[in-house]
C-alpha cells in the first residue's frame, strides 16, 4: 500500500486494522516492521495520500477497492491441523467488508493474502449473502497475490518480475481487472501485468513458493552427499546454476528454509492434493518439508557429534536468530529449531542477532524448550556472545558476520574452538588457519572431523 501511495499520488490509500496499538505504531517514528526502504516511503507519503487508521468501517465504506491482507496461519487443531489454512481472520474481514459497504455502491475486493485455491469463490458467497441480491452493494472479487520477499520487498514491489491479477471472465470481472491493472500501470510495464482466472492466480502463489522451497530442499539434500564424498556444494551449485534450464537462484545450501511463507504454502499445496484424491502428489510435496526438517536436525547432530558427542554444560553460541538477513522475523527460523536441539542436549546457548529483540529471542526459546529461558543468554554483540564459548553456530547470513574479527573471537574461546557455518558465511580456509575446527554445510570436512561419525 505504501508503494501504491508513492507511485499513484492521485489515489488515496488508507491502511486499516482493528488493533489500535498496531495503527499507532504505523503512525509513529518507529515502524513495527523492519524492511529496508519502507521507512522512507512511509514518511514521504504519510499525511499526503497514505493514512493509517483504526476506523475500519468508515474507510471500507468509502473505498472503491479493498485489499484484504489479513494473516492466514496454519490451523493448529481440528480438520487439517498442521496443513490447512486457518481462514478465521479472512472470513471476519470478508464479513466486515460486506457489512460496511453501502447499498448501491460497486466495490472491488482484492485477495492479497496467500490462500487456498477457490477461496475467492467462498468470499463471493459471503459478500453475495450480505448484499441480498437486491439493492445492496455489488462486489467483484480479484486475486492479486504478492511475490515479494522479506528484506527485498521494496525493490521487488518497485521493479516486479510480474504482477498477477486473477478475475472472472465476465463483463464485470474484466472491468474490475482493468481497474486494478490501471493502478499498477502507473509504474509497472504492461507486459509484466499477467491476468488469469481466479483459481489460477490463487494456485500460482502456492506453486511459486512450493517450487522455490523444493529447490532449497534439493540442494540441501545434495549438501549431505557432498560432505560424505568430499565434494563442495558451492561448486556443484555453480555448475548446475550455469545451465539455463535451471538458473542459479535458491541453490545456496544451508541449515534449512524459514519464514512465514514456504512451509505453510508447501503444506497447503500438499493438503489440497490430499483433499482432491491425489495422495502421491501430496506425499511428494510433504517430502520437501521432510528434507527441510532433516537438514535442521542433521546440523544439530553434526554439532553434537563433533564436540565429543555431547554439548551438555558447554557454551554454544548462535549468531543470527532471524530466518534471513535484513529482517527481524523469526517465524519458522531454522535458528529456533537448532536452539531447541542444543537445549535438549543441555547446552548453554548464547544468542546474538542485530535485528531480533531479546524479548523475541527469549519467547521463541521458551516456547521450544523446557527451562529455555534459564538456559539461553542474549548478548549485545558477537564478541560478548562468544567469550568463553566452546563452539559457535552461524545461522543467519548477516553481512556483519562475514567481517567479524575471528582472531579476537578465537582468542576468547575454549580449545578446541568450533565453528559450525549453516549459511556459507565464513571464509573456511582463513578460519582454519587461525586454528578453528570448521564445519560448513556441504563443504569438504575439516580434517579434525574426518573419521568421526556424522551423527551423535
Amino acid at each position: 500500500m505504501a508503494v501504491i501511495a508513492l507511485k499513484c499520488p492521485a489515489i488515496e490509500v488508507a491502511v486499516v486494522d482493528v488493533s489500535r496499538p498496531r495503527i499507532d505504531a504505523w503512525n509513529s517514528d518507529r515502524l513495527p516492521v523492519l524492511e529496508p526502504g519502507l521507512d522512507a516511503v512511509v514518511r514521504a507519503c504519510r499525511g499526503r495520500n497514505l493514512s493509517f487508521s483504526a476506523d475500519v468501517d468508515r474507510h471500507v465504506a468509502d473505498a472503491d477497492i479493498v485489499f484484504v491482507s489479513v494473516n492466514t496461519p496454519t490451523k493448529a487443531r481440528g480438520l487439517g491441523a498442521g496443513r490447512a489454512a486457518d481462514l478465521a481472520y479472512w472470513e471476519t474481514a470478508a464479513r466486515v467488508v460486506a457489512a460496511a459497504s453501502r447499498p448501491g455502491k460497486n466495490k472491488i475486493v482484492v485477495e492479497k493474502s496467500a490462500v487456498p485455491v477457490r477461496t475467492a469463490e467462498a468470499m463471493e458467497r459471503i459478500l453475495l449473502a450480505h448484499s441480498g441480491g437486491g439493492g445492496g452493494a455489488t462486489f467483484q472479487v480479484l486475486s492479486n497475490p504478492e511475490f515479494f520477499s522479506e528484506g527485498t520487498a521494496m525493490r521487488d514491489l518497485l521493479c516486479p518480475d510480474r504482477v498477477l491479477i486473477g478475475g472472472r471472465d465476465t463483463g464485470a470481472g474484466r472491468s474490475a481487472v482493468r481497474a486494478l491493472r490501471d493502478v499498477y500501470k502507473h509504474w509497472v510495464p504492461e507486459d509484466r501485468i499477467v491476468t488469469t482466472s481466479l483459481c489460477s492466480a490463487e494456485l500460482s502463489k502456492l506453486a511459486a513458493n512450493a517450487l522455490l522451497a523444493q529447490r532449497v530442499s534439493s540442494v540441501n539434500a545434495i549438501s549431505a552427499l557432498c560432505e560424505a564424498t568430499g565434494a563442495d556444494v558451492s561448486d556443484v551449485a555453480r555448475a548446475v546454476g550455469r545451465d539455463d534450464r535451471f538458473g542459479d537462484g535458491f541453490l545456496d545450501a544451508g541449515v534449512g528454509f524459514g519464514g512465514s511463507s514456504f512451509l505453510k504454502d508447501v503444506l497447503r499445496l500438499a493438503y489440497a492434493c490430499e483433499c482432491n484424491g491425489l495422495p502421491e502428489a501430496a506425499d511428494y510435496w510433504r517430502q520437501v518439508v521432510a528434507v527441510n526438517e532433516y537438514q535442521k536436525s542433521r546440523f544439530v547432530r553434526r554439532v553434537v557429534s563433533s564436540m565429543f558427542n555431547t554439548v551438555a554444560g558447554k557454551k554454544v553460541v548462535v549468531l543470527g536468530f532471524a530466518f534471513k538477513k535484513g529482517v527481524g522475523d523469526t517465524r519458522e527460523s531454522p535458528a529456533v529449531e537448532v536452539c531447541r536441539g542444543l537445549l535438549g542436549d543441555r547446552a548453554h546457548v548464547s544468542v546474538y542477532d542485530p535485528a531480533v529483540s531479546e524479548k523475541q529471542i527469549r519467547r521463541d526459546a521458551a516456547a521450544k524448550a523446557k527451562a529455555g529461558q534459564q538456559q539461553v543468554r542474549v548478548a549485545r554483540d558477537a564478541y560478548e556472545a562468544t567469550e568463553g564459548a566452546h563452539g559457535l553456530c552461524v545461522l543467519t547470513d548477516w553481512d556483519e558476520f562475514r567481517t567479524l574479527d575471528y582472531r579476537r573471537i578465537f582468542d576468547g574461546m575454549q580449545r578446541p574452538a568450533f565453528v559450525f557455518d549453516g549459511r556459507g558465511v565464513v571464509d573456511v580456509g582463513k578460519l582454519r588457519e587461525i586454528g578453528f575446527v570448521v564445519y560448513s554445510v556441504g563443504k569438504p570436512l575439516d580434517p579434525w572431523l574426518k573419521g568421526l561419525p556424522a551423527v551423535a
